[in-house]
């Protein structure tokens, strides 16, 4: 294609832009002045986004492939057991505290985060997760916030952002997975947590931040909080997105 030709289809393009008569009269000038100068930049440009439009499709086709086969909302999925990570009669005899430790170093060096809770949060948060078992959590990010979506299931708890959630529904790709093990919560008094998380999605740090500002919500008593989940499960109409940022800030003051 000659650069005459190349210039023409290019004008052709940008009239089609809803901004051009903005900057149509700077435009004419630069064409005119410099018209190979001009072409090469919008070249460029066009590089750009047609990149960042390749970079939208790669990452939409990951997502659709991790998508999960969908799950009949009554059917729970099977209680995750220790024994699958750990050989649970060499540990049984520990102490509480050398159980926390073993569990804790277990993770250290792993792509997972860890917890620990003790019964009667344990309880209130499932207690809780009963009655409002999907929340919405806003989740600190450069630009601003990320809403991300979590859902309770049996023992589970899973997280997915809000647009995936949107494009999906049930069968949207998690960034994060919650697992509950119970094996010690009567003998010792304690609940093993394990959550693991989509590198390409949250790192550790954000992973932590979701289960910290879920166990606010779930396991104390803030009447504030409380009244979000109210309204968020019975009332949706009624329920403004800002409220959980002004939330999250005001715990953020409070450190």
């Amino acid at each position: 294609m000659t650069t005459c030709t190349k210039l023409e289809k290019v004008l052709e393009n940008l009239e089609k832009n809803p901004f051009f008569d903005k900057y149509a009269k700077k435009i004419a000038k630069f064409q005119q002045t410099s018209p190979e100068e001009f072409l090469q930049r919008v070249e460029k440009e066009e590089e750009k986004i047609q990149r960042k439009r390749e970079k939208q499709e790669e990452e939409y086709k990951y997502y659709e492939s991790q998508a999960k086969p969908y799950l009949k909302q009554n059917k729970q999925p099977e209680q995750a057991q220790l024994n699958s990570i750990m050989k649970v009669d060499m540990i049984q005899d520990k102490t509480k505290d050398e159980i926390i430790n073993i569990w804790k170093d277990y993770h250290k060096d792993k792509d997972y985060i860890c917890g620990i809770l003790m019964p009667e949060q344990f309880n209130k948060m499932f207690e809780r997760g009963k009655q409002y078992s999907t929340f919405l959590l806003p989740l600190p990010r450069k630009e601003g916030y990320e809403f991300i979506v979590s859902q309770f299931c049996g023992l589970e708890i899973h997280m997915t952002p809000l647009l995936w959630y949107q494009t999906h529904k049930e069968n949207a790709p998690e960034c994060l997975t919650l697992v509950h093990y119970t094996e010690f919560k009567d003998e010792k008094g304690i609940v093993l947590m394990r959550g693991e998380f989509d590198k390409k999605c949250i790192n550790v740090q954000e992973a932590q931040c979701l289960v910290n500002e879920l166990q606010l919500y779930y396991c104390t008593d803030s009447v504030k909080r409380l009244e979000l989940l109210k309204i968020f499960t019975n009332k949706p109409d009624e329920f403004k997105h800002m409220d959980l940022i002004a939330q999250l800030e005001s715990i953020q003051l409070e450190l």
